[in-house]
């Protein structure tokens, strides 16, 4: 038992340690293919959607090979449904990126985990312990400390980003109502969702990125290094997304929320190392506090996680006992027998 849960525990760092290299790794490759200083590769949707592609192929691969186990069934209305109110969610944020500033962009990107804290209880029925809620409190509080600039909103920015944190959250939660309604695994649940998703970005995101930026696919002239980094971006993506959808199956919509912010925090250290970017005391100070705040979640969901396994022993034990009473009063033949009933009759002389 001791090794399994050493196992597991190796496992679950292992995945989070993907996310988070891919995640940066991937933001740090589309800086570089889309700033005016690189290549001015700006349609961030077409990418999203080539991304994606690239997903499909690797989902498809294994089951063309023979390679992969049966397919668990997921309803197709369910898939689409769920692959639009996801491209409904890359497309507000993008938007919400160019309509608000982006102090107040990062402040809608920080509330989605309290968005899917909301959602999970509503809908879900699930419970989250008061530390739980403070220390996503902190977390939130700490990025948006060293993040959060300048703030300003307008109307149509605020509901582009309302929008975004709403389809976000839900997309979010259902990846793990999916994963658990009908036991499929993270990387089978990918390649489901990512060809719908691949498809409809790379038909309609040329038309999104030319009223988001003005400037036609057609002409934009593909270098050999644009090319490459393009590859690295799609290469990148296949090991954030996959890693997502594993993040969240094991853990939760809420802990990936919570836990993803050390991205940011790494983005910011990474900037300062190798772009040169200003750190000053106030994004010191953030980060410090978003770090004491993942940990103190990581400790309140594991005293979750022992209260529960303690109630749910405790709830056992009972049930055994219950049967046990049940089998003695059903069986009284061989209760007199166990009880040796030859010393009965020497008792009633």
């Amino acid at each position: 038992m001791a090794e399994r849960k050493s196992n597991s525990v190796v496992s679950d760092a292992g995945v989070w340690a993907m996310n988070i290299i891919s995640s940066v790794g991937i933001i740090m490759a589309n800086k570089q293919v889309m700033s005016p200083a690189g290549y001015a590769f700006s349609f961030a949707t077409f990418l999203t959607g080539l991304h994606f592609f690239v997903t499909s192929l690797v989902g498809y691969v294994p089951k063309a090979l023979g390679l992969s186990s049966s397919s668990q069934h997921v309803p197709l209305q369910e898939l689409i449904f769920f692959s639009i109110v996801a491209n409904v969610s890359i497309t507000a944020m993008n938007l919400s990126l160019m309509l608000n500033t982006v102090g107040f962009y990062q402040i809608a990107k920080l509330s989605i985990a309290p968005v899917v804290c909301v959602m999970e209880m509503i809908f879900r029925n699930k419970h989250f312990s008061r530390e739980v809620k403070m220390s996503v409190v902190i977390v939130v509080a700490g990025v948006g400390i060293c993040t959060v600039t300048d703030v300003k909103v307008n109307a149509q920015g605020f509901i582009c980003a309302c929008v975004a944190v709403a389809a976000t959250a839900w997309q979010q939660i259902r990846i793990e109502y999916f994963q658990e309604q009908y036991s499929v695994s993270s990387f089978e649940l990918l390649s489901k969702t990512a060809p719908i998703q691949a498809i409809s970005l790379l038909i309609f995101g040329p038309f999104i990125d030319y009223y988001l930026n003005g400037v036609d696919l057609l002409k934009y002239k593909v270098s050999f290094g644009a090319a490459l980094f393009i590859m690295l971006s799609c290469t990148l993506a296949v090991f954030c997304n996959v890693s997502q959808y594993m993040c969240i199956g094991r853990f939760s919509a809420v802990s990936f929320q919570v836990l993803g912010h050390m991205k940011t925090v790494c983005v910011l250290i990474l900037g300062w190392v190798l772009f040169d970017s200003q750190l000053t005391l106030k994004n010191i100070l953030g980060m410090g506090m978003a770090v004491v705040g993942m940990i103190l979640y990581s400790w309140a969901r594991q005293m979750e996680k022992q209260a529960k396994e303690s109630v749910t022993k405790t709830s056992m034990t009972e049930e055994e006992i219950r049967l046990l009473m049940e089998s003695m009063e059903s069986g009284p033949v061989k209760d007199v027998e166990l009880a040796q009933p030859k010393v009965l009759p020497l008792l009633a002389a």
